[in-house]
């Protein structure tokens, strides 16, 4: 997959394409099914099939100070772009003059001059231009006045009666169901960091970890997880248990992931780890010293294996980045 961020020197051969749009943030099953249908109208009539997303999310634009909340980094949001047989992506920033650039002008300068698109795919309930004044009616009405054709897609169901979508994604994450999640992400979900140094504690009571911060990434319900990692993005996925909070029995350093790898040897620091939530096991709490917490990380651990034992083999899809 070709990746676009200087959209003003797209080739001719890019241009035509069937596009998929969207802020494509967990590259969900909702949005799995917008680019297989741009892939196969664009198959049909010889274009290419790409994917038009943004950065940054628009939220950051007009919440700034809002809590954590994408599924995904840009560059992870990229590389499970590319997963989909995407012949590209393109990347548009997302400013302060964007936001103001009237529905039929974002038609105009954006999709026909940059792109010479051919068609366009888009959720039913999708909406573009200045304070999102455009919708799937306009444009239709647009595409035909340009030459292009619209397909406007229903949200796909969700196993628990809702729709697929990232909202209901990050509200699963947030109650503590990475499983249930993981079905609408068609993958576990997986966090991503460059591991740094703490204070030791886990190494002293014989359960080290490897320490990260999730950053802009969504904050999941903080307590432990049954997880598998992966060092530097390739090799073996290992079996681990995993604190997302602010240990409250040592201090509080802010939110941080500790993961701890149960068949692991060997120095992380530096590295990058990426760590899939399989399951949740228990919420974070406070214990009476280190003994109790000793103790209880001891439990954890094999409730942690025994939930990876059962889950595992998984389909590679559910397993998946």
């Amino acid at each position: 997959m070709r990746i676009w961020r200087d959209l003003a020197a797209i080739p001719a051969a890019e241009r035509g394409a069937a596009i998929a749009i969207g802020n494509m943030d967990g590259v969900h099953l909702g949005h799995r099914a917008l680019i297989d249908r741009a892939r196969a109208i664009a198959s049909e009539r010889g274009r290419p099939a790409a994917a038009l997303t943004f950065e940054p999310h628009p939220r950051l634009l007009f919440q700034p100070d809002a809590a954590p909340f994408l599924l995904y980094g840009p560059e992870e949001k990229l590389a499970l772009l590319a997963g989909t047989g995407l012949d590209a992506a393109y990347v548009q920033i997302f400013d302060r003059a964007l936001s103001l650039l009237p529905a039929a002008e974002f038609v105009e300068e954006i999709l026909v001059r940059k792109f010479g698109v051919s068609h366009v795919v888009v959720g039913e309930d999708f909406h573009f231009g200045h304070k999102r004044g455009g919708d799937v009616a306009l444009l239709g009405e647009l595409g035909a006045r340009h030459g292009f054709g619209v397909t406007a897609l229903a949200p796909v169901p969700a196993p628990d009666g809702g729709v697929c979508s990232s909202s209901r994604i990050r509200a699963l994450l947030a109650e503590g169901k990475p499983a249930e999640a993981a079905l609408l992400l068609d993958r576990d979900w997986t966090l991503h960091g460059m591991v740094e140094r703490g204070d030791q504690i886990g190494r002293t009571i014989g359960y080290p970890t490897a320490n990260f911060r999730l950053g802009q990434v969504l904050h999941p319900a903080r307590g432990i997880y049954a997880v598998e990692a992966q060092v530097d993005g390739h090799g073996p996925w290992h079996a681990g248990a995993a604190n997302f909070g602010i240990r409250p029995t040592v201090a509080d350093r802010g939110d941080l992931m500790e993961v701890h790898l149960l068949d692991f040897t060997g120095d992380l620091y530096g590295r990058r780890l990426s760590v899939r939530l399989v399951d949740y096991v228990r919420p974070e709490k406070k214990f009476d010293g280190l003994d109790a917490l000793q103790a209880q990380i001891a439990l954890d651990c094999r409730v942690a294996r025994e939930i990876l034992a059962a889950a595992r083999p998984r389909g590679s899809a559910a397993a998946g980045n």
